[in-house]
């Protein structure tokens, strides 16, 4: 069985300030940075055999982290970089709700087009990783669009609020994907407790 941690990136400044950060490429902050040495912290007891990443700086930075204790071979996979937002990148929540009330921001990456590009990266993992247990990192917007997908909108975008450097597995099963769980933070906890 083909199975999946999604791990959403570590903190950043962004984060912190609610804005949405789309496709720009914002850094991890310090906090971001002990999140993502908690992860690698909480997957060293379990075997991993590949670590997938976003190339986007959070991300990557993110992957880098974790596989300084986990060791595995690291392959950088551009279908699942985060959504591109269009105008409202950069623009926190209530600037996002008085510029754009009916959230349809201008140049935003097609909703069908990324459904798409997901779809296809999962369809590469499965092919080239069968009965593997991989690694992915990401973004909240993808993570919580493969969540949609799969729970049929009863989890996910618009719904799920997932923590920075959070957790969720999914394997495939008898030809589906299925959610295992999502938004695991507990080891986070230490970190979480102290901020």
């Amino acid at each position: 069985m083909t199975t999946i941690c999604l791990v959403r990136h570590g903190e950043t400044d962004w984060n912190v300030q609610g804005k949405i950060q789309g496709k720009t490429d914002i850094p991890l902050n310090a906090e971001g940075i002990q999140q993502a040495m908690r992860c690698a912290h909480g997957l060293s007891g379990s075997n991993w055999d590949v670590l997938l990443t976003s190339p986007l700086k959070r991300a990557k930075r993110t992957a880098e982290l974790i596989n300084e204790t986990l060791q595995l071979p690291l392959i950088e996979m551009p279908q699942f970089e985060e959504k591109h937002f269009g105008d409202a990148e950069g623009m926190t929540y209530e600037e996002r709700a008085l510029t754009f009330p009916d959230r349809e921001y201008p140049n935003q990456e097609d909703n069908q087009l990324f459904a798409e590009r997901l779809s296809s990266g999962l369809e590469i993992i499965h092919d080239r990783f069968k009965n593997k247990r991989v690694l992915l990192v990401s973004h909240g917007g993808v993570i919580n669009a493969l969540l949609g997908t799969l729970s049929n909108g009863e989890i996910g975008s618009g719904k799920t609020r997932l923590m920075n450097a959070c957790f969720s597995h999914i394997h495939f099963d008898q030809n589906n994907w299925v959610i295992k769980n999502y938004n695991q933070v507990s080891h986070l906890e230490n970190v979480m407790s102290g901020s």
